[in-house]
């Protein structure tokens, strides 16, 4: 938690702690003004005097709680309204486009979801069909969403929102913060998808409590994001996390990209497609299911995963070097890995990369957040600015 520097005036000192106190609601729920007093380091008057000028605002609410411990009066538990404020999160993929209304506290007040084909990947359709079903969705739960966070799969400036290259959707260059902020009227952010999907598993996910841990998905293609000493990891202009791309086997597969043996390229959707004796276009549905079905069987995991196994691995033993995480999420289509692949990938990296060593071995888990990581992540991501203004 950071606290106002010396010589900060009153108002400034009152709006920090402010934004403090419904963080911590927010992000991890109900608490007591005692337990809140405590968490912040402010005294009990303070916190009283947050928590009154919040419910007279309808910000939050104080209840007594369900289950009581002990005799005399209950603790009353503070906890924020969910309707007090309104985000709308977006998460556009290659095939798919998911949206939910999320509410203070990360409470899912209501979600629209289609697909996408060749034509609809258009940035004008996509941009169209948003505003379109961000009416009727508004219009059905009764609200007005205060901001709006977008999670896209590609190459994102975070300043304004231009998407630089998003080259599975053949987008280039889209400008698609500032469109969809003048068509939505309200601000909108844009991210990476895996950047987002880090946000969300640092934040309500399998890193809560993690300062430093990386999170690695698989779509279409393959990209990471990265939690540095508790805050995101953005790199010059917001550009980085394209993990996907570090080249593990030169002159192996040409990737879109213009290089030869990107990790997406041996680990990718159309990488497992290929393991697993299936089209590389197939649906998801069915990669998940032929998955699921494979797990039954040790033996077919180790013959037709074997190879994608120990690129899965390789690469993760250069992120775990590069970047010295303490957890390691696996995202998307990775969560419906084997549990024998998990493992053995796992062991690779505590015998292969040196840093997983020096630290006593690097936690490698699936995502308990699955599809929705990065939709929960572009939330988060509206959040941000709202907290402090709320």
């Amino acid at each position: 938690m950071t606290t106002p520097t010396a010589g900060a005036r009153p108002d400034e000192v009152r709006r920090h702690n402010r934004t403090a106190l419904l963080r911590r609601l927010h992000v991890d729920g109900p608490s007591t003004r005692a337990s809140l007093a405590a968490e912040l380091g402010l005294n009990r008057s303070t916190i009283k005097a947050l928590v009154d000028g919040l419910a007279e605002s309808g910000v939050v609410a104080e209840r007594v709680p369900a289950q009581r411990s002990g005799a005399g009066r209950p603790s009353l538990l503070v906890l924020p309204r969910p309707y007090a404020a309104v985000v709308m999160a977006i998460d556009v993929r290659v095939e798919q486009v998911a949206m939910a209304f999320v509410g203070l506290g990360g409470d899912l007040l209501g979600r629209d979801s289609w697909n996408l084909h060749h034509r609809s990947r258009d940035p004008g359709e996509v941009i169209t069909h948003v505003a379109d079903s961000a009416k009727l969705l508004a219009d059905e739960l009764d609200v007005v969403p205060v901001g709006v966070g977008v999670s896209v799969p590609g190459v994102v400036r975070r300043s304004d929102g231009l998407v630089h290259e998003a080259p599975n959707l053949h987008w280039t260059d889209v400008a698609l913060g500032e469109r969809l902020s003048a068509v939505l009227k309200v601000p909108v952010q844009v991210g990476n998808d895996a950047e987002l999907g880090a946000l969300a598993e640092h934040v309500r996910g399998a890193a809560r409590g993690s300062s430093d841990m990386v999170y690695i998905s698989a779509d279409v293609g393959v990209g990471g994001g990265v939690i540095s000493s508790g805050m995101p990891l953005r790199g010059t202009g917001g550009y980085v996390g394209e993990l996907g791309h570090m080249v593990v086997r030169p002159g192996g597969r040409r990737c879109y990209c213009g290089c030869q043996g990107c990790w997406e390229t041996e680990v990718g959707e159309a990488a497992l497609c290929r393991a697993l004796a299936l089209p590389e276009d197939a649906p998801r549905g069915a990669v998940v299911a032929e998955l699921r079905s494979l797990a039954a069987s040790p033996e077919a995991v180790a013959h037709r995963l074997g190879e994608f196994t120990q690129w899965l691995a390789m690469g993760l033993v250069t992120v775990v070097n590069m970047l010295g995480p303490e957890q390691v999420v696996l995202g998307d289509l990775f969560t419906a890995l084997p549990d024998q692949v998990v493992d053995r990938v796992r062991a690779i990296v505590q015998k292969q990369s040196l840093v997983s060593r020096a630290v006593g071995g690097t936690r490698i888990v699936r995502s308990p957040l699955g599809r929705d990581a990065k939709l929960i992540g572009a939330a988060e991501l509206a959040f941000e600015p709202v907290l402090g203004t709320v």
